[in-house]
């Protein structure tokens, strides 16, 4: 009872917090799926269509680690490993010197690695033939959907390269959805999607509250006390 009315009196907040993110040059977002009343609840941020997006490219070394050390015929990897590390560090020299963007030189000699890599990567990873008589859509291999995806959303894993105020990695998102995986752990699922509701729209104010240097007891106890809007004072 106390989460549900603690949820009730962050509506109007909770829908001011959401408008002004819409507001924003940058927002972080992740899929974070979570078990409610026994199916799996998730929403794809790539279904928003008209927002710039940014690929978090720490979530990329992981996966290219896991294919350098269960791959290593695969000599793609560890060079598009290396290359988001060499934007990364061009990228940051940049910013310590208060520069606005990164060198034509830099942008462009980078542009073209990445397409070599992506050559090679296809080339060490064809489509797997299929009979003649077989229909459908040929099945991919972990590796050539990794490769496909860099391929496809080229624009998108180099943004932080190209707009200097885009972060390498999505880091924040993380942060603040790590007590959505935390609850799921302990608790196993939600048992309504009301429920679910009432925790997220709890802590998106709670989440709001600290970035405004207010702690979680003290933005509880102003929201239940019918004064949420603190945290925009």
């Amino acid at each position: 009872n106390m989460v549900t009315r603690c949820a009730e009196s962050l509506k109007d907040t909770y829908e001011r917090i959401r408008l002004k993110m819409t507001m924003l040059g940058l927002v972080h977002c992740d899929e974070t799926g979570s078990r409610v009343d026994g199916k799996t609840c998730w929403g794809s941020y790539w279904k928003y269509q008209d927002v710039t997006h940014a690929i978090c490219c720490a979530h990329l070394l992981r996966e290219l680690n896991g294919v350098i050390e269960n791959h290593p015929e695969q000599t793609w990897a560890a060079r598009f490993k290396k290359l988001l590390l060499d934007m990364k560090k061009v990228r940051d020299k940049a910013l310590l010197s208060d520069k606005d963007e990164v060198s034509y030189y830099h942008r462009h000699k980078f542009d073209m690695e990445y397409d070599a890599i992506i050559k090679t990567a296809y080339e060490e990873n064809p489509l797997p033939e299929t009979p003649a008589k077989k229909r459908g859509r040929k099945k991919k291999s972990k590796v050539l959907n990794l490769i496909c995806r860099l391929d496809n959303y080229k624009e998108s894993v180099c943004l932080f390269l190209k707009n200097l105020s885009v972060p390498f990695d999505n880091n924040q998102a993380e942060r603040d959805l790590r007590m959505v995986k935390v609850k799921t752990k302990v608790s196993g699922c939600f048992r309504s999607e009301e429920g679910a509701q009432e925790y997220l729209t709890i802590m998106s104010y709670i989440g709001s509250a600290r970035k405004h240097g207010i702690n979680a007891f003290t933005a509880i106890r102003e929201a239940l006390n019918g004064n949420p809007d603190i945290i925009f004072n």
